[in-house]
């Protein structure tokens, strides 16, 4: 029988009409990802479920697929509104599911940027991509999908990922400019079931009279 002891009914309300905002979606996946890392969901009912959370409109339509999941109550409340909250940003989500998604060339990365990969793949090319500022992480949720990651030889990376039947290999050790204490950041967090994450470093792409990747000389 499922413990369903940490539920709290208050969180999406079933008859709540209330648009969902992108933290109330983000919050809904992460219940239904630790589900799926429990074994109480089949990667079928968690694709489809997550699938579903992010087509959601309003929280009446998010209930329904966490009512038997057992999740804590900071889970499932919604999100609220004040000063001391950043809005989230769209961009700095990316979903694959059964699809691919990319990022490359001249792009802006945000500070915090969640992946989730279902059946699907995405890749990031960090080369000349514009960075918010010294450090970036990536949230990863890998779930029988991949992520692939491409980093300048000057991006330090740092792995702390909990790998369940995955993982992260990492191509080539930090060394030379990536261990100066100005080097950028890429911090890489998540949860990768029987899905893994591949860490590349490239040289940036030289053009005729254009300089260093302006990503780096912040």
């Amino acid at each position: 029988m499922a413990d369903n002891s940490r539920m709290d009914p208050q969180g999406f309300n079933e008859i709540s009409r209330l648009r969902a905002s992108d933290a109330d979606r983000d919050r809904a996946a992460s219940v239904i990802n630790h589900a799926m890392a429990e074994g109480r969901l089949t990667p079928d009912e968690h694709s489809d479920r997550l699938d579903a959370i992010y087509s959601a409109k309003t929280q009446a339509e998010i209930a329904p697929l966490l009512d038997d999941l057992p999740a804590r109550s900071a889970d499932l409340a919604p999100a609220t509104t004040g000063a001391a909250l950043t809005p989230a940003r769209r961009g700095g989500r990316i979903v694959a599911v059964f699809g691919g998604a990319s990022r490359k060339g001249s792009w802006h990365a945000e500070p915090v940027m969640e992946v989730v990969t279902v059946f699907g793949g995405a890749d990031l090319d960090f080369r000349d991509a514009v960075l918010p500022g010294r450090e970036v992480t990536i949230k990863a949720v890998c779930v029988l999908g991949g992520l692939s990651v491409i980093v300048p030889p000057g991006m330090r990376v740092i792995n702390s990922a909990v790998a369940i039947l995955g993982g992260v290999d990492d191509k080539g050790d930090d060394s030379g400019e990536s261990l100066s204490p100005d080097a950028p950041v890429l911090h890489i967090t998540g949860t990768l079931v029987l899905g893994g994450i591949d860490v590349k470093r490239k040289a940036r792409k030289q053009r005729k009279g254009k300089g260093q990747n302006p990503a780096l000389e912040r």
